[in-house]
């Protein structure tokens, strides 16, 4: 009798051992991440473009929807203030990826600045920066602007593109008088007609508008300077390299973000200004629509791919306005093993 009451003794305690061990072991799963990571996850920093609006809505969407977590990622994201503090964040380690203009950056690089970055994958395959003008100023081409006075964020990449664009367009860039003020006075200068027109990002018609009570008139860059990027994703090549699964993992629930954000702009503003109640739903609607058209790349291509032949082309872009020095490589400052396939 006692030796079958040890024996039942035992077998409960093993059965007891292994529903704690089972427990213990969805518990750890649960955790530490999903199968997408081995089981592991991944804390970082990202830092949008720029604040809170509707160019860096999909990451807040990727995050609400649960795809960084899918990917076994725990993401921060930080409001970015534009290129030179993005760049500074991710040479200091302070953000692990984050979103800025591939262009002006491309022309950090080339001038020797910033070169400790690298491109992962394209959120917009053409540059946005554009002219923008109100209506009632006649101005409805590139010709038009011979005689008038343009304002752009000063020594940004809207003031620095300006004379290549010009010149591409077939106008004299010395014809026209371009003024440097800071990024956040540019719509009220323009509203005031204290100036004929801007040099700045096609995404913000909408705000324009809203500030002139007019309609807006818009001349993309990006029909003479189509090689040229918008923003993109980077990260630290030190990173890349001794973390490839994280990157990899990272720009697939990026890219995920992005392409529902592109289906259901209304849902990605409201999740943004859930986040960041400042964000304006409307405003951030007006730039998911606007920039849509923006992340398909020529000829078709995935979502986020990168095409070494046309980094090179706006390498040699750049170079050949005199913003650059030549020498710099497409390999210098994007890393094709991770953009998507095109």
């Amino acid at each position: 009798m006692i030796r079958r009451f040890r024996v039942l003794s035992a077998a409960f305690m093993v059965a007891a051992l292994a529903v704690s061990s089972g427990c213990s072991s969805s518990d750890d799963e649960a955790s530490t991440g999903g199968s997408s990571a081995g089981g592991k996850v991944d804390k970082v920093v990202y830092a949008t473009a720029f604040g809170a609006v509707g160019r860096d809505s999909f990451v807040w969407l990727a995050k609400e929807k649960g795809y960084f977590k899918e990917a076994g990622i725990d993401i921060d994201i930080q409001k970015g203030a534009g290129n030179v503090q993005n760049l500074t964040m991710i040479k200091s380690d302070q953000a692990q990826f984050a979103a800025l203009d591939f262009t002006g950056a491309v022309i950090q690089a080339g001038t020797g600045k910033f070169t400790d970055w690298k491109a992962v994958a394209a959120i917009h395959q053409q540059t946005l920066v554009a002219i923008l003008t109100t209506q009632d100023t006649k101005i409805t081409s590139p010709a038009d602007l011979q005689g008038k006075t343009v304002a752009a964020g000063a020594a940004t990449v809207s003031q620095l593109l300006f004379p290549a664009y010009a010149k591409l367009a077939g106008i004299d860039p010395t014809k026209v008088t371009i003024k440097g003020v800071q990024t956040t006075a540019l719509n009220s200068l323009m509203a005031k007609n204290q100036v004929d027109a801007l040099s700045t990002f096609l995404l913000s018609k909408k705000a324009l508008e809203t500030a002139s009570k007019k309609q807006v008139t818009v001349l993309p860059y990006s029909t003479y300077l189509s090689d040229l990027y918008g923003n993109a994703i980077i990260a630290k090549p030190s990173l890349i390299s001794s973390n490839p699964d994280l990157v990899k993992r990272f720009v697939a629930a990026a890219m995920k973000g992005l392409q529902y954000t592109l289906e259901h702009p209304d849902e990605a503003a409201a999740v943004m200004n859930k986040a960041e109640p400042t964000a304006a739903i409307p405003a951030a609607i007006g730039e998911i629509d606007a920039m849509k058209p923006y992340t398909t790349a020529p000829g078709g291509g995935a979502l986020g791919s990168m095409d070494e032949q046309r980094v090179a082309k706006s390498i040699a872009v750049l170079s050949g306005a005199g913003l650059m020095p030549d020498g710099l490589k497409p390999t210098d400052v994007v890393d094709f093993s991770f953009t998507p396939k095109a």
